[in-house]
């Protein structure tokens, strides 16, 4: 993710349809455009029924995924959701439009005969960053768009949704195989927004003095870590990167091999207690533990422990989407910099991972975290002895510059600029977070922040040589 839009990488290799069709989840229906707007070409040709029956699940699919993020959106008020908090973020009212003007920009407007655009306007609005694809409004000033009206964006949805379910409803067998790759994309793509909307959210409630709450949950009763092991790794040559099974974003491909030492990682993730002995040890005052860049962000950014924290009397809180809570020590630090990270190994002794170590030792991962779909939106304890938390909680810092695997090539077009314009200046993250959801992570999926980023949920694992 590079900032608040999302930069992964346009579809690499997919099992076609299957990959759209493997899903299961409740039909969705969509509301019809308001009177005056332009009618769509909707009319469906009949189709045999295991062809209908597939339809029907990518239809499903379509629905359910397209209605989440409408859904995020239901306990914020209209202001809520035009606010921007930095330049890094976004509204969620753009968020809402920018996802739809995904599908209308790849899918509709090429593909759907006799689409009629909702508004020509929002070509411009809501791009985030495809040159190819036109000027756009720019991208630290999205929080001046009080108009459109939280209501008209609601009836664009409204109208991409019902124009994709005739395009998908519509589609002969060779257009499918076309637009199949597009739509899952579109999807992915939704999905990554989810995660950035309440990224977003969060950011925007903890500027707010009243310091609202998203929603409600309680305070992890678990108070106490499994003890840190080490899961020790054979050195060798491996395999990494996308196997072509499945949907992927082509920065997870082409697979290659790579010679990796022996090597070992905790086996969970670094707790809030371990950085806080960090913190009073005096890790935000030790140049020697920085990098450089690192130390003057730190200096000019005036950090002194992760984001959301603050010290009341003798207790750290954190700012969390439920409000602000007691800082839990056995759950996994978050919100940190990969300069904090990198900082935090140094102290330990130790090192983050290379992201190929991460991806061969995921392959043995024991136990997951949480994800979005467990509806507590923040990262818990350890639950599992083993390498636990591989998967879910908070995104894993790797020391691994973004950049492209052996033979990368990105795609042409405008799609192509979904992720190979942005292979310079990040570090790798892995494994997903607590507002991920869970069929949008994979072992070889690569996010992607510059390394002072801190509104990501994004945590640390130490890795050592063995």
């Amino acid at each position: 993710m590079f900032f608040s839009v999302c930069s992964f990488a346009i579809v690499a290799r997919m099992g076609f349809i299957a990959a759209c069709e493997d899903f299961l989840g409740g039909a969705t229906t969509f509301t019809p455009p308001p009177e005056g707007r332009r009618p769509m070409s909707s009319a469906v040709p009949s189709a045999a029924p295991e062809k209908r029956a597939g339809r029907d699940a990518w239809r499903e699919r379509y629905g359910r995924i397209r209605a989440r993020t409408p859904e995020l959106a239901v306990p914020l008020s209209a202001e809520d959701q035009t606010i921007q908090s930095m330049p890094d973020a976004s509204p969620t009212k753009w968020h809402l439009a920018h996802t739809s003007w995904f599908f209308e920009t790849f899918l509709l407007k090429p593909y759907a005969r006799g689409y009629a655009v909702f508004d020509d306007a929002f070509a411009y609005l809501f791009n985030s960053y495809y040159e190819a694809a036109g000027p756009r409004h720019p991208r630290p000033l999205r929080g001046m768009l009080s108009r459109p009206s939280l209501e008209t964006v609601a009836a664009y949805r409204a109208h991409v949704d019902q124009a994709m379910l005739a395009l998908i409803d519509g589609a002969d067998d060779a257009l499918r195989a076309t637009i199949a790759p597009l739509v899952e994309l579109g999807l992915h793509h939704e999905q990554q927004h989810q995660e950035l909307l309440l990224m977003d959210v969060k950011h925007l409630f903890s500027l707010n003095p009243l310091q609202p709450s998203y929603g409600a949950f309680p305070p992890a009763l678990v108070r106490r870590a499994p003890p840190l092991e080490w899961i020790e790794f054979d050195g060798g040559l491996f395999d990494v990167g996308h196997d072509g099974a499945g949907f992927a974003f082509d920065n997870e491909s082409p697979r290659h091999r790579v010679w990796l030492e022996p090597f070992r990682l905790a086996s969970r993730l670094t707790t809030n207690a371990e950085y806080c002995a960090f913190i009073e040890d005096g890790g935000y005052a030790r140049p020697e533990l920085w990098l450089s860049d690192g130390w003057a962000a730190a200096r000019d950014e005036g950090w002194t422990a992760p984001l959301y924290w603050t010290r009341e009397t003798e207790e750290w809180r954190i700012f969390t989407l439920a409000g602000p809570q007691p800082v839990n020590p056995a759950a996994p630090v978050c919100h940190v910099s990969y300069y904090e990270a990198d900082a935090f190994a140094r102290w330990s002794g130790k090192r983050l991972a290379r992201e190929a170590e991460w991806e061969v030792a995921a392959r043995s991962a024991a136990s997951p975290g949480d994800f979005a779909e467990s509806g507590y939106l923040h990262p818990r304890p350890a639950r599992a002895q083993g390498l636990a938390q591989m998967f879910g909680d908070v995104w894993e810092w790797t020391q691994s510059p973004y950049t492209p695997y052996p033979g990368f090539r990105p795609a042409a077009g405008a799609v192509g600029e979904y992720n190979g314009k942005f292979m310079a200046n990040q570090f790798v993250l892995r494994g997903g977070s607590a507002v991920t959801p869970a069929d949008h992570i994979r072992a070889t999926y690569r996010n992607f922040y510059p390394p002072a980023a801190r509104w990501a949920f994004a945590g640390i694992r130490l890795a050592d040589d063995r």
